[in-house]
């Protein structure tokens, strides 16, 4: 039976029916999105919960740490992560000048600009993760074959493993003298980058490079058996178990494990299957094959460090500009939560020119802010991921992560995931808050398409190449969040709808 208010009249349910055709009817239920309710247990037991995603970036390469945008965007970066390392690549660069021979083929060194890219790192707060590459021109035993980024790295063996070894001792003594120990040896000495694909012309490339890594681990070592140094620094999550078999049998120097991998990699490059592993589960399965190689090695408690890793390794912008990371990240941080010590993003910034001179500040890049200092989607997200407590609270959902921070609040991030091909749908998800007192407000943060989508700005401006002083305005505004919303709980229960792609922040109090 149906109530009419206005006229206190009843009409039969057939009636009803009658007077409203079918499809509207269908078309209604359609547009009503399904509510699925997520129980919170705020008194349940929770386990430490380590922010493993926001202690280290990566970015270029060294050079660029010298110019002013790429430190004011490391200093954006670092006040909304606390981000405590930074890694590039490069640094025995042509154009950090560290190597060169005179006349008499002597070997010269020169730390003038290195000393000047640390500096400047440390300043802002943030230490060196050292990745050791490339190899000097004048060292390099095939100088002619350089790698085909814009600026031509040299991935080549040395010419002779005695300069190499006097290089390496030169460079680590250098830094302990200049930073002193205690500081030095917080750092991390990475051996290479990828030596399993091109950036590394050792053949065959896995002898050649554990040849590096043996000469390179012991140089460092010889300096001081605090440092710490480890590899492989591999694409695709490959080799590891093979490495910790190498080094533990030949008595070689290891105090972390290293690779990367990216979300659009691909299963047989990973796996060795044929699998189709979705965008949002290739980064953390990987994790878990890495985890579980350590863990049935020889060396069972090396940390391990993913570092680089993003949702793409292509310029996708519907991907690493857009708001579909928002979903993305936060997933990723919940399924490889217990996997990794420290997940490192590449990169912070869009100062950045492994395909040469940026054309326009929206291409796909890999960089949580944009060029001309415009914070992406990406951006945001890290901002709210970081009000996320240090505690886990156990939850039965795979869009929602509980949390408890450590002055008692309850904080939660949930999302409404959908692949960057696809339109999405919007989400309604209650939340249920079992174990509160009964006068607990939310705060609600919101990334989503009207909110912090400094992309949706620019292509609504017509995604000029080159705008305007007063068009990067308005992009950094528009990449601002709104403010959030502060809403009461009725009986611990609160009702969210998320617009596709979007990621929310809720905070208990």
């Amino acid at each position: 039976m149906l109530f009419c208010c206005s006229r206190r009249c009843w009409l039969s349910a057939a009636a009803f029916l009658f007077l409203v055709p079918t499809g509207a009817s269908a078309q209604s239920a359609r547009d009503t999105p399904p509510t699925a309710t997520v129980t919170i247990n705020t008194q349940a037991a929770t386990r430490p919960f380590p922010h493993f995603w926001e202690q280290m970036f990566g970015s270029g390469r060294a050079t660029l740490s010298l110019r002013e945008s790429y430190r004011q965007d490391l200093l954006a970066v670092k006040g909304i992560t606390g981000f405590e390392y930074l890694r590039f690549h490069g640094i025995f660069d042509d154009d950090v000048g560290v190597y060169s021979e005179d006349k008499s083929g002597k070997a010269n060194y020169n730390f003038s600009y290195v000393d000047q890219i640390y500096d400047g790192l440390l300043s802002s707060g943030v230490r060196p993760y050292v990745e050791i590459s490339f190899m000097p021109r004048q060292l390099a035993a095939a100088p002619a074959v350089p790698h085909p980024f814009w600026y031509h790295p040299i991935t080549s063996p040395p010419k002779d493993w005695t300069r190499w070894d006097d290089l390496i001792e030169q460079f680590a003594r250098h830094l302990v003298d200049r930073y002193g120990i205690d500081e030095v040896s917080h750092w991390y000495f990475e051996v290479w980058n990828e030596p399993n694909i091109d950036f590394w012309s050792g053949d065959p490339k896995q002898s050649t490079y554990y040849e590096l890594y043996d000469h390179t681990a012991r140089d460092i070592k010889r300096v001081s058996a605090r440092l710490r140094v480890g590899g492989p620094s591999t694409a695709q999550a490959a080799w590891v178990d093979s490495f910790i078999k190498h080094d533990v049998e030949n008595k070689v120097p290891v105090d972390f494990i290293s690779t990367h991998v990216y979300g659009n990699d691909t299963a047989t490059n990973v796996f060795g299957t044929n699998e189709n592993i979705p965008r949002d589960r290739m980064v953390c399965r990987a994790a878990k094959k890495v985890h579980d190689e350590v863990l049935a090695s020889a060396r069972p408690k090396l940390p391990i460090i993913f570092s680089e890793y993003n949702a793409s390794y292509a310029n996708e912008p519907d991907v690493t500009d857009s708001i579909f990371m928002g979903p993305w990240l936060a997933n990723t941080i919940r399924q490889c939560d217990g996997l990794v010590d420290i997940l490192s993003y590449w990169t912070f910034s869009d100062v950045f020119e492994e395909q040469g001179v940026i054309k326009k500040p929206f291409y796909g890049g890999f960089g949580l802010v944009a060029e001309g200092g415009v914070p992406k989607p990406s951006f945001d997200a890290f901002r709210l991921l970081h009000m996320l407590g240090t505690k886990r609270i156990p939850v039965d959902s795979n869009s929602v992560l509980a949390t408890r921070s450590a002055d008692g609040s309850v904080v939660l991030a949930t999302w409404n995931y959908s692949a960057p091909e696809q339109p999405g749908a919007v989400k309604k998800i209650t939340l249920q808050f079992n174990g509160l007192k009964g006068d607990e407000r939310a705060t609600i943060y919101v990334l989503d398409k009207d909110s912090g989508n400094a992309l949706g700005a620019y292509e609504s401006m017509g995604s000029p190449a080159n705008p305007t002083r007063q068009q990067y305005e308005r992009l950094k505004a528009a990449a601002n969040l709104g403010v959030p919303e502060e809403r009461a709980l009725n009986n611990g229960r609160i009702t969210l709808t998320l617009p596709a792609k979007a990621l929310e922040i809720v905070v208990i109090r």
